[in-house]
């Protein structure tokens, strides 16, 4: 599909990193994701064709009532 990679670092409320990881991986533009410890929650994989089509799936992602703070990280 895409020619874009990026990592998005999450932070959820607690006890709820399954919930958000199952539903983003709903969403067009999600590759994959896995729960991780330390700092953050959770991390996803999300591609796209462009910047735009990453910048349209982060906003997706920061919808989530259950994300507290995302960090993403644009592969080069």
């Amino acid at each position: 599909m895409g020619s874009l990679k990026a990592y998005v670092l999450l932070i959820t409320s607690i006890g709820k990193e399954m919930d958000v990881l199952n539903e983003l991986k709903k969403l067009e533009g999600v590759k994959d994701g896995t729960a991780v410890y330390g700092e953050y929650d959770a991390v996803i994989e999300i591609e796209g064709k462009d910047l735009d089509d990453i910048n349209r799936t982060i906003s997706q992602i920061r919808r989530n009532p259950n994300i507290i703070r995302t960090v993403t990280l644009i592969s080069m």
